[in-house]
């Protein structure tokens, strides 16, 4: 039987990118607070847009910038190197935003060293789909151990886990 975990968006975002990271992620393995990429991200999220509000949490998400004035649901990214990542993400937020009955949302994707934004909404074939993704993230959750990656892929270099993965 499936333990079901509170999914985050960062859950739908690993699950994009690779399932053994999901898998660490999920099993409080973590190695993001000794990368450098990670920091550099942080000081991006951190000092762009710096008048706006930061930092909504709800629930089991964490929101990087909400406005709820003209009901934008914000994610601030540096690079667009994962994009369809973080719109997956993003989608999730606003599934989060619309099965809670919180409201219609949009998202905006900001890069702000790219000086790019990018409008998300969500559309009614993204529901089934983010609900096969949460169920995906808990059968991988829930694997006795990470599966296994059968070669390396292009982002493991950057990976914050390279070394669990590869040496």
């Amino acid at each position: 039987m499936l333990n079901q975990i509170k999914t985050t968006g960062t859950h739908i975002q690993y699950y994009m990118v690779c399932h053994r990271k999901l898998w660490l992620f999920a099993h409080q393995i973590q190695c993001e607070q000794e990368s450098d990429l990670v920091q550099y991200g942080k000081f991006i999220h951190e000092t762009s847009y710096s008048e706006e509000k930061k930092d909504f949490d709800l629930d089991s998400i964490k929101l990087d910038w909400l406005d709820t004035k003209n009901k934008i649901i914000h994610e601030v990214k540096k690079s667009n190197k994962m994009e369809n990542s973080h719109i997956q993400q993003l989608k999730y937020y606003l599934y989060f935003f619309k099965i809670n009955n919180i409201g219609e949302y949009y998202g905006e994707l900001d890069y702000p060293k790219l000086k790019k934004k990018l409008k998300i909404s969500l559309k009614p074939e993204d529901i089934k789909e983010i609900e096969d993704y949460i169920t995906k993230i808990n059968q991988i959750i829930n694997l006795q151990e990470p599966p296994k990656i059968p070669e390396k892929m292009k982002i493991c270099k950057n990976c914050s886990y390279y070394e669990l993965c590869w040496i």
